[in-house]
């Protein structure tokens, strides 16, 4: 009797220490807590700027890596891009551009229509950015798709992964991306091609916002199919020719011209990578060297491309059917405002193309620089960071959105919008005098708009 007394008493003492331990331990621990869900460049930009600002991270990757399309690039610094780039340094947000740059192979590569472009090493691009991201404290989960959302109101209160993982968080970014799975490769392409995104070992990306709610928005073709395609090809290095993967390797980049009869210009208009849609694309096989040679075209069938000199035992890597075509992109656009929140939802933001019909890797670092960023600044209740439109990345931004809220804004266009090429490059970012390579004029410019080391400041 006495023994029950006393064990009932110890039990009950043990649930009150218990309790105020948690109570003190969540006290002590006290952080926003943000999820971005989609491990592309996008999501680890995104999370990589939140958890600078001292915010708890978690970053819900639905495959085994990083990086999503982002693991078939391996070119930046081109044109508007370098602006932009620099722009992130002074903003504060340079740390995935500065990993980028420490496995570079080359500088001041050339292509048709682009200049002091650089290429890195690819393979070696996803386990340096997941070091990076835990060494900011991100909490990094792999094969967490994420199957459903709880909303209550215009908020998203949690999202659940497919093992029944509920994640809550004060504020979320979708950066799920816009390409797959395959029934759209399918529908709108020529079926799975196999490529980086192995939806069929992962599942297919699926849209928070979207479940969320929201109608998102389609980028359209001229002919009015949904989507366009991916723009490069990947090729196993060996199965080149020696002498032009030596000058290849020599100068970062080659044009080796087609035969006539495998010209075909449509495919210029066929694939989301506007800044590679000059008539030099299709009328040449332009290389560059990413540790492999990358051809730059969306497919190119096995046959024809054996039939070039040098390519006779071709070897395409990725995708797998990239002699056939490529994976469909652009079929989930969140509508948003340009501080990169979500339209009808007051505590989600998005980036990447999941911000609109943008392409690259600069792109979708800087846009997930923003979102992280202004995810934290919701969570607090404190005004949201809108770069103004004297800084490139806040025009890109500005001007992305008013495309996307343009009747017909999201059909016809050359690929999509970016940094390097196409429609905002040259209609835009290059007459307003924004693009620069002077280094000191992109810092004045950040400096005067007072916003230099902005995404580096602590918010909690």
């Amino acid at each position: 009797m006495h023994y029950r007394i006393r064990r009932q008493r110890w039990e009950q003492y043990t649930i009150i220490l218990l309790t105020v331990h948690k109570s003190i331990f969540r006290r002590c621990n006290l952080k926003t807590e943000i999820v971005v869900v989609g491990g592309g460049f996008a999501g680890c930009a995104a999370a990589a700027s939140a958890a600078r600002t001292g915010a708890h991270v978690t970053l819900l990757e639905r495959t085994d890596m990083l990086l999503g399309n982002g693991l078939a690039a391996g070119f930046m610094d081109s044109n508007g891009r370098f602006t932009a780039a620099k722009e992130a340094i002074f903003l504060g947000g340079g740390d995935i551009f500065t990993a980028l740059d420490s496995i570079t192979i080359h500088r001041d590569v050339e292509i048709p229509k682009h200049k002091h472009g650089t290429t890195y090493k690819n393979v070696a691009a996803e386990p340096l950015i997941r070091g990076l991201l835990r060494r900011l404290g991100v909490d990094v989960l792999f094969e967490r798709l994420v199957r459903s959302v709880e909303k209550k109101d215009d908020k998203i209160v949690s999202v659940s992964a497919k093992n029944n993982e509920t994640f809550v968080a004060d504020a979320f970014v979708d950066c799920s991306g816009t390409a797959g799975g395959p029934e759209n490769c399918t529908r709108y392409g020529v079926g799975c091609v196999s490529c980086v995104l192995r939806c069929h070992a992962f599942g297919s990306r699926v849209s928070i916002a979207t479940k969320a709610g929201v109608r998102e928005l389609v980028r359209l073709r001229v002919n009015g199919t949904p989507g366009v395609f991916s723009g490069a090809i990947a090729l196993q290095r060996d199965s080149v020719a020696p002498e032009i993967l030596s000058k290849l390797e020599e100068k970062g980049s080659l044009l080796i011209p087609l035969r006539k009869e495998d010209v075909h210009e449509d495919k210029l208009f066929m694939k989301a990578c506007s800044q590679f849609s000059e008539k030099e694309f299709a009328e040449n096989l332009v290389l560059l060297d990413v540790g492999y040679p990358k051809i730059v075209t969306p497919f190119f069938p096995l046959e024809r491309l054996r039939a070039q000199a040098g390519f006779e035992n071709a070897w395409i890597e990725e995708p797998m059917a990239g002699g056939k075509g490529n994976s469909i992109r652009f079929l989930s656009i969140a509508p948003r405002d340009d501080a990169l929140k979500v339209e009808g939802l007051s505590n989600t933001f998005c980036a990447g193309e999941k911000s609109g019909p943008i392409v690259g890797v600069a792109e979708a670092i800087v846009t997930g620089h923003v979102a992280g960023h202004n995810a934290v600044r919701e969570a607090l209740g404190k005004d949201l960071l809108i770069l103004p439109r004297s800084i490139a990345i806040g025009d890109f931004i500005a001007f992305v959105g008013e495309r996307m809220r343009m009747e017909n804004g999201l059909r016809g266009l050359s690929g999509g919008l970016s940094l390097a090429g196409g429609l905002y490059f040259e209609e835009r970012m290059k007459p307003s005098g924004l693009y620069t390579t002077d280094m000191e004029e992109i810092r004045r410019r950040i400096d005067r708009a007072g916003l230099t080391g902005v995404l580096a400041k602590k918010e909690c």
